[in-house]
């Protein structure tokens, strides 16, 4: 009877194992199943726990959401829960389109600032300008009104009509404006034209589904001005989009049939390849791609296939390293979640996603994998590139440090405030307009007539000795000299405008010129002193130095 027993469990066990391969998954997949249906019943059951009989009544939606919030704050940043009442702002990651005014809007001392406007559009059309300080939309006051509050006021269904009150720097009395909403654009690329009569600047700011069209039609114009014989496309502070929109920018360089990206996720069998399928329309041109830490995505995809095919050079700093590839997931009543699904991998097979996010230190941090533990991969000509950590450039040049007066400067919004007035005191742009030392020494009378100070970090370390000093009761001749100290340290502080002038006024003529040209001449001025662009020129020129970055024989 025992015998007879024994075999019957074998006998169950065996067609276990079959039915599970059967259904298309093995006992270890069923046993991931289990604790899967398991978990989702406690979960739930300590849902409903807590909401029918915790002592204090909960908002139902309020709470699961903390509980998802809860669970996707173990995952990578890139996943994400998205509301139904958030799903606008993903369409307009995809499509880049809008139903809006044509504004950007900051939060300057408190009040809702307009930074810029978009050419073309109602604001700008009606005499809406930068700095601007908008007060009342369709008579409700924004005071102690949140930013994102304001943006869903001014958004809303082409065609509509939106009243805007504004205080404008030199205008006794606020100025009403009737705006009409219109269906807004993003454009992918911000600015284009021919540098030094021959080469081509691009610069690509997003990747929406538009972005190859308008990189064709950027092309075409430029090719009506004149002869290309190079071309540099600036991804800095590019953050990404879509991939396929990467893949399309791409094949405008690459030769047809080119493998641009591929992605792979956990199961066997997901890998997906993405090939040029599309003659280039910059065929053989030297090509020079300008990227820094903020480019990301779409923008390292874009900069790792164009290294590794050996089709250009990649100038600047080292990029961000985000190799993870998301997809939208519809969920019920109108929500979606944001899941990362896949690693993207560049023609010559690394992956350049920098942080591990499932992996942790044992102090909690996540993982980065140290230098001397990367795999090397070769590009098309054999040069060695590394595994993780974002595209590193052929030619490093990184971007200047920033000085703390500068730094400080920025965070009180003193150089948008500077060109506020200027323009206040100036209709037009004046005919001998010279970003220069005088310009410079406007700015620090004006700072110092708007009550600007700061302390930096050696200053306040010097008042904490002086005070330890004296509660230790130090001899007077050490009390003088720490007091001597600090006023070095203020006469240094009062020559840093002088000593950093050259930064401040590079500054100052960004902002001056996006109050008289847009965010085209804000652009412009940047590119007037940019050494990472002289830089590329002067490779793409050099045909003997870009064939030997290039290991070209």
């Amino acid at each position: 009877m025992r015998h007879i027993i024994k075999n019957r469990s074998k006998v169950i066990i065996i067609v276990s194992v079959i039915v599970a391969f059967t259904l298309g998954f093995s006992v270890a997949d069923s046993d991931y199943f289990f604790k899967v249906n398991k978990s989702i019943d406690v979960f739930g059951r300590v849902f409903k726990e807590i909401t029918f009989n915790y002592v204090d009544e909960i908002d139902p939606e309020v709470f699961m959401n903390t509980g998802i919030e809860g669970m996707l704050k173990s995952l990578d940043p890139y996943t994400n829960f998205i509301s139904a009442s958030e799903v606008s702002d993903v369409d307009l990651i995809t499509t880049g389109r809008y139903g809006g005014i044509g504004i950007t809007i900051s939060m300057r001392d408190g009040m809702i600032v307009i930074t810029s406007l978009m050419e073309g559009y109602t604001a700008q059309k009606q005499g809406l300008r930068i700095g601007d300080k908008i007060i009342e939309v369709d008579g409700k006051s924004l005071l102690n009104v949140k930013l994102e509050d304001v943006r869903h006021l001014t958004r809303g269904e082409p065609g509509t009509e939106v009243r805007v009150k504004v205080q404008r720097e030199g205008e006794q009395k606020p100025l009403d404006f009737v705006l009409i909403r219109e269906e807004i654009k993003l454009k992918n690329i911000s600015y284009s034209n021919l540098i030094q009569n021959e080469i081509a600047l691009i610069k690509l700011d997003r990747f929406t589904r538009t972005a190859g069209d308008e990189f064709r039609l950027a092309v075409k114009e430029l090719r009506l001005k004149g002869e290309i014989k190079g071309i540099i496309l600036d991804l800095r502070d590019n953050p990404g989009g879509l991939l396929d929109a990467a893949v399309n920018i791409t094949s405008k360089f690459v030769p047809k049939g080119s493998l641009v990206v591929s992605t792979r996720g956990r199961k066997v069998g997901s890998e997906q390849k993405y090939f040029s399928v599309e003659e280039p329309i910059l065929h053989e041109i030297p090509v020079a791609v300008l990227i820094n830490k903020n480019s990301a995505s779409a923008s390292e995809i874009v900069a790792g296939a164009i290294q590794d095919l050996d089709r250009g050079i990649i100038v600047g700093s080292r990029t961000f390293g985000k190799g993870l590839v998301q997809n939208v997931v519809p969920l019920p009543y109108n929500n979606q979640l944001k899941l990362t699904t896949a690693k993207y991998y560049t023609p010559s097979g690394r992956c350049i996603q920098e942080i591990d996010y499932i992996h942790k230190d044992k102090d909690g941090l996540f993982t980065i994998t140290p230098d001397s533990l990367k795999k090397n991969f070769f590009t098309t000509n054999g040069r060695k590139v590394q595994e993780l950590g974002g595209i590193h450039p052929d030619t490093t040049l990184l971007e200047p440090e920033p000085s703390l007066l500068y730094l400080k400067l920025m965070q009180k919004a003193m150089f948008f405030k500077f060109a506020t007035h200027y323009v206040s005191t100036h209709s037009e742009l004046p005919e001998d307009f010279s970003a220069n030392g005088d310009l410079c020494t406007q700015f620090k009378n004006y700072v110092r007539e708007n009550k600007f100070t700061y302390e930096d970090q050696v200053e306040t370390k010097v008042e904490e000795v002086r005070n330890l000093a004296e509660k230790s009761n130090y001899g007077k001749e050490i009390i003088d000299g720490i007091q001597a100290l600090k006023l070095k340290i203020a006469t240094h502080k009062e020559n840093a405008f002088e000593e950093n002038q050259k930064e401040l006024v590079r500054q100052l003529r960004q902002e001056i010129y996006s109050r008289y040209k847009g965010e085209q001449g804000r652009i412009e001025a940047s590119y007037m002193d940019d050494n990472q662009v002289q830089v590329a020129v002067g490779i793409i020129r050099n045909n003997n130095l870009y064939k030997k970055i290039l290991n070209i024989q």
